[in-house]
């Protein structure tokens, strides 16, 4: 009898596609996968892995057993959900994927909240952008995602997966003290053509939306930093090095000589629960999501009383309330399809 734990290690080379990223995933050492699948190719007798280059790929032996694993899983997955719902109590491992201004600004709440309500389930949090963490999800590789996307970029996600909203958290733009910009009481987008940008790099959903936006206003961007973390934009804006559209979710107390400009039309991204319909019956998904949905109206209750002025670091005001139309209970979550 092939061991399974073995198998789940094969899979999760394929899809992370290397030895160190799929012992990330599976929060294992590099040589601890890479003993388990040498251990499957005794346990087989076939070749499963062949170096190439830095790295290695799999052999067709390898996609063979790594569907057939994916299948096995996805059985187990049916069987936990089963008795976890017999027992109607949230037990066993979830693994939360977030974005990194959620991950800081949400779910260190949602996790304390959850382990004192359940202490039999174990939480685990992985921080990755939405255009990866949806993928993971929808193969078996996380068990549920806090996501978003920006009004004018909506974010694909594969079948067959289950979303409900959660809120939307608003945007403004932060420029050093001493810029001409920072006069004006609000901005629009055709101030923004001539201004030098600090932003994410690409590949990420802040980016693509700054990109999108400014060319759909005939501007090309001048991106003078590409920063990955917030903090370090507002870093680089403090020393007057250039401008960004950052976030109230996470953004936490701006440093002196920043200041906040509210943009119209506003940014706005749309933050949303995503997690396979297989498991959608299982307590501690429901659990989780309620608890998400629940912590993110307080704090956008809270942003609505201190507002951007008062708390440089809340979140949305009212203006940036849930969106009541987008919402589908988790029951009732539909199915999210490419351009959704």
């Amino acid at each position: 009898m092939w061991d399974l734990a073995r198998l789940r290690a094969l899979h999760a080379v394929r899809e992370h596609g290397s030895v160190g990223a799929a012992a990330e995933a599976l929060g294992f050492t590099p040589s601890a996968v890479s003993q388990q699948v040498a251990k499957l190719e005794r346990d087989t007798g076939t070749t499963l892995l062949e170096r190439r280059g830095r790295g290695v790929v799999l052999t067709e032996a390898a996609d063979l057993l790594a569907d057939t694993a994916a299948r096995l899983l996805g059985l187990l997955e049916e069987a936990e959900v089963a008795l976890e719902e017999r027992r109607g109590r949230p037990g066993g491992l979830l693994t939360v994927a977030a974005f990194p201004t959620a991950a800081r600004g949400l779910l260190p709440g949602v996790l304390a909240e959850l382990g004192r309500l359940y202490p039999a389930l174990e939480l685990r949090l992985v921080e990755e952008d939405p255009h990866r963490s949806v993928g993971l999800v929808a193969r078996g590789m996380l068990d549920l995602v806090v996501a978003h996307d920006w009004d004018i970029a909506p974010l694909p996600a594969p079948e067959p997966l289950r979303r409900v909203a959660l809120g939307v958290d608003r945007c403004d733009v932060l420029l050093p003290a001493g810029h001409p910009l920072a006069a004006r009481e609000v901005l629009t987008r055709d101030d923004l053509g001539s201004v030098r940008w600090i932003c994410q790099p690409p590949g990420t959903v802040c980016h693509d939306w700054l990109m999108r936006t400014l060319r759909a206003a005939g501007q090309e961007p001048d991106l003078a930093h590409l920063v990955a973390e917030f903090e370090t934009q507002l870093a680089l804006v403090a020393e007057g090095l250039g401008v960004a559209v950052v976030p109230r979710l996470g953004r936490g107390p701006l440093p002196p000589g920043v200041v906040v400009r509210p943009l119209r039309p506003a940014p706005v991204r749309n933050l949303f629960a995503l997690w396979r319909a297989g498991a959608a019956r299982r307590p501690a998904i429901t659990e989780t999501v309620r608890v998400l949905r629940a912590r993110y109206r307080r704090l956008e209750a809270a942003g609505r009383e201190g507002g951007v002025a008062g708390r440089e670091g809340g979140v949305a005001g009212r203006e940036g309330g849930v969106a009541e139309t987008r919402e589908a209970g988790v029951e009732g979550g539909r199915p999210v399809g490419p351009g959704v």
